[in-house]
């Protein structure tokens, strides 16, 4: 392994992302989050959506010379694509639709290497939920936990005893499909003693 290598840009402030790239051995050099407008085109298709996001975050920060990583996440009931709920009311609406059925969540993964090539994809997750009581639904959404969140709810929070079966990646519905990020970075050289793609989930 070379003794120095080019940076790593994470075009995210989440958190999540974050936390699930250390599980890698991966620690982003520089965090970017970056700011586009993320309104989907007419009659776009959920992952079509997902990837033209990830795609643009990652040019809207991307340095010659670096890698960059850039992620986006959409929850969809068939070509119907859910908001990231900005209050209360939208988690409330989010979770009366979700209640007792299933629905896609897609990651969009963007990397850019620092010669100028890029690889793109969609991640595609099936999470079901149980049906909500009201209760549950309004406890939930005054809490706070789904503000800001794709489709209302965040999988690793409050909502967790919400999912009755998942088939897919839960690093995807998390925020960061980590087999695909890092198998990603890796095939465009990105070298930084992370897990091999074998051990990341």
């Amino acid at each position: 392994m070379p003794a120095t290598r080019a940076p790593l840009i994470l075009a995210s402030a989440s958190p999540r992302r974050l936390d699930l790239l250390a599980q890698a051995g991966i620690a982003p050099d520089h965090v970017r989050p970056a700011d586009i407008d993320e309104t989907p085109l007419k009659d776009e298709a959920p992952a079509a959506l997902a990837e033209r996001l990830a795609r643009e975050k990652a040019l809207h920060v991307h340095d010659a010379g670096s890698f960059t990583l850039a992620g986006d996440t959409v929850v969809a009931m068939g070509r119907r694509i859910l908001p990231k709920a900005g209050d209360a009311a939208e988690v409330i609406d989010c979770l009366r639709m979700l209640s007792g059925r299933a629905h896609q969540v897609i990651s969009g993964l963007a990397v850019c290497a620092p010669d100028g090539r890029m690889s793109v994809r969609a991640v595609r997750s099936r999470v079901l939920f149980k049906r909500l009581t009201d209760d549950e639904i309004k406890h939930y959404a005054h809490a706070g936990d789904g503000v800001g969140k794709a489709g209302g709810y965040a999988i690793q929070g409050q909502a967790a005893p919400f999912v009755r079966r998942i088939n897919g990646s839960y690093t995807a519905i998390v925020g960061l499909p980590l087999y695909e990020a890092v198998s990603m970075l890796q095939g465009l050289g990105y070298l930084s003693g992370a897990a091999s793609p074998s051990g990341a989930e």
